[in-house]
């Protein structure tokens, strides 16, 4: 118990204190260097305690997955097309992650859910641009979150944990669509799109690394502490 303590939780508390704490220094007069990698600290700690908890390839891969994310969360304040590129990257891993741990039986209600997801998804963010020359860019990369979220909520990973996580990450996304048209005077998204973001990463992360160590300690007989 002391040992899974000093090993996971405070990389999960320093998360948390950066990635709560950003939503409320962000507007702040704090430098923009500092402000930039204390935007990243927040899902950069979730890519530690993966790579701490998870002594495997898995762990390697899903705290790489969070590292792109806060690459992405710092890359983005100066540059959008770099900051994409690396949500873009860290989508695609995901997908070929996910894909590793493919739920065997789905029922039809979540069969067609998964099915509904991503072309809608798409079109929703393909119309929500008020400059339509963004509008295939903004839909091609949804494509990538929604096909992410998607792997996701079909994966054998929890759906209540990693699935919902990655449903708030999508949402997210279409909320900074959603600012780019009609929403764009709306403090709607300036209110959720950070705290949907951040705590859909800290579900993921916590809910694949809690269900690979239950899985470890099973085929171990060892008691496991997430």
């Amino acid at each position: 118990m002391k040992s899974a303590f000093i090993e996971s939780r405070p990389f999960l508390l320093l998360s948390l204190l950066f990635g709560i704490s950003y939503f409320f220094v962000r507007d702040s007069n704090i430098p923009g260097l500092y402000l930039m990698l204390w935007k990243g600290a927040g899902v950069g700690f979730l890519a530690v305690y993966a790579l701490v908890r998870l002594h495997r390839i898995d762990g390697k891969i899903v705290g790489a997955i969070m590292a792109l994310g806060a690459v992405g969360d710092m890359a983005i304040e100066y540059d959008q097309t770099m900051g994409a590129i690396a949500f873009l990257v860290g989508h695609i891993l995901a997908i070929l992650f996910y894909s590793r741990f493919r739920r065997h039986k789905l029922a039809f209600s979540q069969k067609l859910f998964v099915i509904l997801l991503v072309p809608l998804s798409v079109l929703i963010a393909w119309t929500l641009p008020s400059d339509r020359a963004d509008a295939l860019g903004v839909a091609i990369y949804c494509l990538s979150v929604a096909l992410m979220a998607a792997m996701a909520w079909t994966s054998r990973f929890t759906r209540y944990q990693v699935g919902a996580g990655a449903i708030l990450f999508l949402v997210s996304d279409m909320l900074i669509f959603a600012r780019m048209g009609p929403l764009e005077t709306s403090m709607i998204p300036e209110m959720l799109v950070w705290p949907l973001y951040y705590f859909g990463q800290f579900m993921i992360a916590t809910g694949i690394v809690r269900t690979l160590r239950h899985e470890m300690a099973s085929e171990s007989s060892d008691p496991v502490q997430a």
